[in-house]
C-alpha cells in the first residue's frame, strides 16, 4: 500500500508541474512572421502543404521530425 500511495503522490505532483509549465499545443500558434510557433501549427501546415503538392511526403515528415521530434526545435516555444 505505501508504494501505491507514493506513486499516486508522484503522479499528482508531476501532473501539476506539467500543467503549470507545460508546452502549449492546445491550439495552433504562429509567430509574428506567420511561421508556426508550436507543433500543432507546424504539423497542420505540413499536412496542408502536402495536400496541395507544395511539399513531398519526405519533406513534410522531415520538417515534423526536425521540429517536433524527440529533440525538436520548437518544443520549448509557447
Amino acid at each position: 500500500m505505501p508504494k501505491l500511495l507514493g506513486f499516486v503522490i508522484v503522479a499528482v505532483i508531476a501532473y501539476f508541474i506539467g500543467y503549470s509549465s507545460g508546452i502549449g499545443n492546445q491550439s495552433p500558434k504562429y509567430g509574428d512572421s506567420g511561421f508556426p510557433k508550436n507543433c500543432r501549427a507546424l504539423i497542420s501546415d505540413n499536412l496542408k502543404g502536402f495536400a496541395i503538392d507544395e511539399y513531398t511526403a519526405e519533406e513534410a515528415l522531415y520538417s515534423i521530425e526536425r521540429n517536433c521530434g524527440p529533440n525538436g526545435y520548437i518544443w520549448d516555444e509557447r
